[in-house]
């Protein structure tokens, strides 16, 4: 039985506890146990952390031996237990199993011992023979499949918790005898659970940023990362015989009978992707966790047998056997020969006709060891009474910034002979990820871990922050001659490095006396930088030689090219002359027209622009600032919700000569998704015309959109546009609308066509055309099925009813409300002319019965004060033709007033007795 009680320190209480390990079965008495325990942060082990404060030591201090969680491990012989941040590690000889436990606050009682994990014999110790297992690689949930059963027996001494156990992962290995081991050297060794936080984690969290397992065989090592999917990340194979191995976050030390060697981890690269999800896109970049592990460094040493790592410190442990190396081997050799089962199988075998010493292969097979769990071992050979000699070294390792310079220097011989090769790609990569992993420690980390003062370390990270920008200038100068895959990465990499663009230009050129060819990284580069939304402008310099590379590299791109902002100073008589030889090679286009048109008319020259512009229909211009919206606007910058753009000058000289195109482009725009609706304003806005051109861009948006939020919001702009110019006064203004008030009646369905008694109402030419246009869309809008009246009706109040027209809006608005009494009223207080219109139209269907309900007895009484109107007689008499059309004689009796003459009315008394004589 294994025991380890140890209350662990701050908040890994909740996860960790103290463990007991409890086998099912019987040990091997000659097996040595060990126990090694490894804590996230402040309970790693000191091969892992540079140092401790003296809080922390206090809290180390305290150990709880009443805490406990028991694990009974079944069919597995642990060798090496490793214990962090709620992970535990167990180790056999070829089999590594990692769990997880977790505290909830559930209560539960104690877990009675089952009965299925007592002392149980192993079938292959109940024969002779031992059933070698099969290699097997189980990962996450898939490892609770595996045969190595685990329960946890719940004390809880003191607050009674449960602990939940989770499988992570399962490796079992199968013996290799190929190798040049020995029997007792096949078996997994340096167990490590190793945890990483990164510089956004805070100190209290419980568990880190990344969790590493690491185990290693004599020939090779396994890295595994736990945390967001357990998966393998590198698989070392060593070049000797490795005796021990240390897991640091920027190195893996191994050590070997007589040397220390040092090969790279991908910590780093998993760690920086666990801090920025979205590192791999155009922004940033990271070298890939699957990126091939080296060797970096070997040193000599004499007789190592042990290792550790603290801080920048590897402590070695080294003797001098007095026995000779080569009467080791052969006395290793010698104890795996000596097998009790040799001369049973061999009988075996010639039992059934089979003579082994005739077989070579076979008689091979028999003499290894690896059929038996036991084997017969010669006794040691004594003790040389000299004794051993014991040497202890500590040895520093190279700073990371310090082992960038080295690389760095290195790098350069590989770019002399092959400035595209792999080889140098891998080795730049190699340093990224070594000042990655030292930025991703916490200033306080990196002062302990240096060990230098405050200021000093701060230094030391400005010395980091601007070797990591020179190394991601050299993997951007490599990815951007590199080949089609892998070219995209050179985008990243230049944007990391801080580098301007000509800046990068200049690392970019090609060499005196080489053919004229740029990278495809490069050109992904810049194709990149001038798409994007940035207030830099080159210079004409650069902007001319950015039109060379294009036109030399990718023609088809020089008029994305010129449209981009930044290309703003670049001259226009050689551009001009490049756009024209693409004309002639690649046949004539839009856009392409369009970009010529724009140089013509920075030249000042108008007769050429317009001829220019005049080459396609005003439609196919639309579908080239489509293709090609940056000819018309362009970013400026600043990014939000709606960034704001500009007008470029082809806009503004749109805007004069061809406002109609304009209006046409913006909405193309809009609705293809390349501009909204608050920029197109504001770009409108910008050219001076928001109170001509910006209205025809909404009323043209109104007729041309889908969307409901945005025709909601386009109505009552024009509606409060509308009603401004009314209100604004009878002062003429130059422009001219686009569309009149029955173009859009007849061609938007949200302009409703105008109720017949406002025919009357509406002034004839008694206004200018401008007034009466804006008063008739309003009233076209309140007509239609969009506007809200609700809505609009706040801004109707700044108009006077005194006008007629004025008026009419009111009496509108009030009838669009229902309210159709007190508008019989006021109609007939104001314009009793129009009453019988206003009845023919509004008076119909479920308001029928107003006519004889509210019209009639308003039109009888108003007739009786003022006998001699002609205008209330005549609205009588119509009035009494519906009536009499839609009541029975009867009721039509019951209408008619008492006081009425006989004369007048008995007319439409017999119309109506007439149409119900047939009923």
């Amino acid at each position: 039985m294994l025991r380890r009680d140890w209350r662990p320190p701050g908040g890994l209480r909740e996860h960790a506890g103290s463990f007991r390990f409890e086998e099912t079965h019987p040990a091997e008495p000659e097996s040595q146990q060990n126990l090694q325990s490894s804590w996230s942060n402040s309970e790693q082990s000191c091969s892992q952390s540079p140092g401790r404060t003296s809080s922390q030591n206090q809290e180390l201090s305290v150990l709880d031996f009443e805490r406990s969680v028991i694990l009974h491990l079944s069919k597995i012989t642990p060798k090496q237990v490793a214990l962090c941040g709620g992970y535990v590690a167990v180790q056999a000889e070829l089999e590594v199993l990692v769990l997880k436990l977790e505290v909830t606050a559930e209560p539960t009682g104690v877990e009675e011992h089952s009965d299925s994990f007592k002392s149980e014999d192993y079938p292959e110790e109940q024969s002779d023979f031992l059933l070698v297992p099969k290699h097997q690689e189980l990962l996450g949930d898939r490892a609770r499949t595996c045969d190595v059963p685990v329960s946890v027996e719940q004390t809880g001494l003191e607050d009674r918790r449960r602990y939940t156990l989770s499988y992570l992962l399962f490796r079992r290995f199968t013996p290799e005898f190929f190798q040049g081991c020995s029997v007792e050297e096949i078996q997994l060794h340096s167990l490590q659970l190793h945890p990483m936080s990164t510089s956004k984690q805070s100190a209290s969290v419980d568990e880190p940023a990344c969790m590493f397992c690491f185990f290693s065989l004599p020939t090779a090592g396994y890295l595994y990362s736990l945390r967001g999917g357990v998966e393998l990340l590198s698989t070392y194979q060593y070049p000797e015989k490795a005796l021990q191995a240390v897991l640091t976050d920027h190195l893996l030390h191994v050590i070997t009978r007589n040397a220390l060697q040092s090969f790279t981890v991908r910590c780093a690269a998993l760690a920086a992707r666990v801090e920025d999800p979205y590192i791999d896109t155009t922004m940033k970049a990271c070298p890939p966790c699957s990126l091939e592990v080296c060797a970096l460094r070997m040193q000599l040493f004499i007789g190592l047998r042990s290792l550790c790592v603290f801080g920048r410190h590897v402590v070695l442990l080294s003797t001098a056997d007095t026995e000779a190396p080569e009467e080791t081997e052969r006395h290793t050799q010698r104890r795996g020969l000596d097998l009790k089962e040799h001369n049973m199988l061999t009988g075996i075998f010639l039992a059934v006709g089979i003579d082994p010493s005739t077989t070579p292969a076979l008689e091979n097979l028999l003499s290894r060891p690896f059929l038996s769990r036991r084997w017969a071992i010669s006794p040691p050979k004594e003790t040389s009474p000299v004794g051993h000699g014991w040497n202890l070294y500590v040895v520093d390792t190279v700073p990371p910034i310090t082992l960038h310079q080295e690389m760095v220097e290195y790098s350069q011989r590989y770019a002399e002979t092959n400035p595209q090769g792999l080889s140098l790609r891998h080795l730049l990569s190699e340093a990224h990820l070594f000042l990655r992993s030292s930025l991703l420690e916490s200033s306080e980390q990196r002062q302990a871990s240096e060990g230098v003062r405050k200021m000093a370390a701060q230094t030391y990270g400005e010395e980091l922050e601007e070797a990591f920008r020179q190394n991601s200038a050299q993997l951007g100068d490599s990815f951007s001659r590199g080949s089609q895959k892998d070219c995209h990465l050179a985008l990243p990499y230049y944007r990391m490095s801080g580098l301007s663009v000509t800046e990068v230009m200049s690392r970019n050129r090609p060499l005196p006396g080489s053919p004229h060819s740029y990278g495809p990284g490069f050109l992904f580069y810049l194709k990149n930088y001038l798409l994007e939304e940035t207030d830099q402008i080159l210079s004409q310099e650069d902007a001319d030689e950015v039109t060379r590379i294009f036109s030399q590299s990718e023609p088809s791109m020089l008029v994305s090219a010129c449209a981009s902002p930044c290309m703003m100073n670049v001259d226009p008589a050689a551009t001009l002359q490049i756009l024209q030889r693409l004309e002639e090679t690649a046949g004539v286009s839009v856009p392409l027209t369009i970009t010529m048109a724009t140089m013509m008319l920075r030249l000042g020259n108008m007769a050429q622009y317009t001829e220019l512009m005049e080459r396609h229909a005003e439609m196919l211009l639309v579908y080239g600032f489509i293709e090609e919206p940056r000819l018309l606007l362009h970013a400026a910058g600043g990014g939000g919700k709606h960034p704001q753009v500009r007008p470029t000058a082809l806009a503004g000289q749109l805007a004069d000569s061809q406002p109609g195109l304009l209006v046409a482009a913006m909405v193309a725009l809009h609705e293809n998704n390349k501009v909204q609706l608050e920029p197109a304003d504001h770009v409108f806005k910008e050219l001076g015309c928001e109170s001509s051109l910006q209205v025809d861009f909404w009323e043209a948006m109104l007729m041309a959109s889908s969307q409901d939020a945005v025709i909601q919001e386009l109505v009552f702009r024009l509606a409060s546009v509308y009603i401004d110019r009314l209100t604004a006064g009878e002062s003429p203004t130059k422009h001219k609308s686009l569309k009149s008030a029955d173009d859009l009646i007849s061609c938007c369905s949200h302009y409703g066509a105008l109720y017949p008694w406002l025919t009357v109402l509406n002034p004839a030419q008694t206004s200018s055309y401008q007034h009466q246009e804006a008063l008739h869309k309003l009233q076209s809008l309140l007509c239609g099925p969009s506007l809200s009246i609700g809505n609009v009706a706040p801004l109707l109040e700044s108009l006077s009813e005194e006008t007629l027209w004025g008026f009419s809006l009111h009496l509108l608005c009030a009838t669009r409300r229902g309210h159709y009494g007190s508008s019989i009223e006021r109609l007939l207080d104001r314009c009793p002319q129009a009453i019988i219109a206003y009845a023919n139209h509004q008076l119909q269907d479920k308001h029928m019965a107003l006519w004889w309900q509210k019209l009639l007895p308003e039109l009888c009484n108003r007739t009786r004060a003022a006998a001699d109107n002609g205008v209330l007689l005549g609205a009588l008499t119509e009035t009494l033709v519906v009536v009499a059309m839609e009541t029975s004689p009867a009721e039509f009796l019951e209408l008619l007033p008492d006081d009425g003459s006989a004369s007048f009315f008995l007319p439409h008394l017999l119309t109506c007795g007439q149409k119900h004589l047939p009923a």
